[in-house]
């Protein structure tokens, strides 16, 4: 396939960016990028693709190197194919599309584990959302800093759900979960028996989150192919910053204000066809501190076919209303309304959990 002119496709990308009044710092960083190809010798361009190091360069960073290595392939950038694929697109009334199909949210967290508010309080708040359903996903065992749940805690944390079930309003219900670890060897943290009375378990990577790309990534295909697990959760682990959100509130002992951390390594094309071969979900968490995955990933895993499913990780009721950020963003990578599992009905979106096993 004869390549494309990376330079030319760095400055539309600039151009679109700007038309779309983005960070000008987003614009500058195309800009720069293209400045710094231009004047480089063809050779020297291809020895460093061949070599990884493009983001070596003054002025290249890891996302336009990418661009680069793309556009040189022969291929359209991804990132510019998402932004010519939304051009024009009215994607307020996309975002809010896909936030009126949305019946449920399928990740959150309650005083049981690092929430700040009993569970009743945030099936209410669900309730007042007009969500049918809430998926209950407090965290497992091994994740002590968040007072995760072992089995014996589990199982009462299920009567107790089946309890409050018979007094909710008629239409909603609690859905049992778990954002349970994914461990070293990607096995899941928590009894196989336990795991499978469950309606949805949300896997998420919560240590060792700076393992070397190749580790991580056998960590985390292993772990979708475990039969148990439905949806991949925040799967760069990032942490960003969240201006304005008041994130930390609401007794969120899991989250500290301003923290950031970098998204973990991995082969994302193996990550996303292991998803796509399971039939599993990638989250888009809401959350505005994580807002997870990015969208460069995000865009490569709507074009590969992925299922996906827009939650908040709400550890306080408010929280539960964040799931317009993940809407956005949805919007934003052109993620089809039918392809997000929570703007199912609760019935298919159980068989659809219960095939899995």
């Amino acid at each position: 396939m004869p390549s494309r002119d990376p330079v030319a496709d760095l400055r539309r990308i600039a151009f679109l960016l700007e038309r779309a009044n983005e960070a000008t710092y987003r614009v500058k960083a195309f800009r720069s990028a293209a400045a710094t190809v231009a004047a480089l010798p063809a050779e020297e361009l291809a020895e460093r693709v061949a070599a990884g190091t493009l983001a070596k360069l003054p002025g290249v960073g890891d996302v336009t190197a990418r661009c680069i290595t793309e556009s040189l392939a022969g291929e359209e950038p991804v990132y510019l194919r998402r932004l010519q694929t939304t051009e024009g697109t009215d994607l307020a009334g996309a975002a809010r599309t896909l936030r009126e199909a949305l019946r449920g949210d399928c990740h959150s967290h309650s005083d049981w584990s690092d929430g700040g508010s009993p569970i009743e309080e945030m099936a209410l708040a669900a309730v007042e959302l007009g969500h049918e359903y809430l998926v209950l996903t407090d965290h497992s065992p091994r994740l002590t800093v968040a007072r995760g749940l072992p089995p014996a805690r589990l199982r009462r944390q299920l009567d107790h759900v089946a309890r409050l079930n018979d007094a909710l309003p008629e239409g909603f219900r609690i859905l049992t979960g778990i954002e349970v670890d994914i461990l070293d060897d990607g096995s899941l943290d928590q009894e196989d028996a336990l795991l499978a009375r469950l309606d949805v378990v949300v896997g998420s990577v919560h240590s060792k989150l700076r393992d070397e790309s190749p580790r991580m990534t056998k960590r985390m295909v292993n772990a979708i192919a475990n039969p148990h697990l439905d949806i991949l959760g925040h799967m760069t682990g990032r942490k960003v910053p969240a201006h304005g959100s008041g994130v930390k509130g609401g007794g969120d002992r899991g989250h500290r204000a301003g923290q950031t951390r970098p998204p973990s390594t991995f082969d994302l094309d193996k990550v996303i066809a292991a998803c796509v071969e399971h039939g599993k979900a990638i989250e888009i968490n809401s959350r505005p501190d994580r807002l997870d995955p990015p969208k460069r990933m995000l865009t490569v895993a709507v074009e590969a076919g992925c299922l996906f499913s827009i939650d908040t990780d709400a550890h306080a009721p408010g929280q539960l209303d964040w799931l317009r950020f993940g809407c956005e963003r949805a919007a934003l990578c052109g993620v089809p309304v039918e392809r997000v599992v929570n703007t199912w009905e609760v019935d298919r979106l159980l068989e659809w959990t219960a095939s899995h096993a």
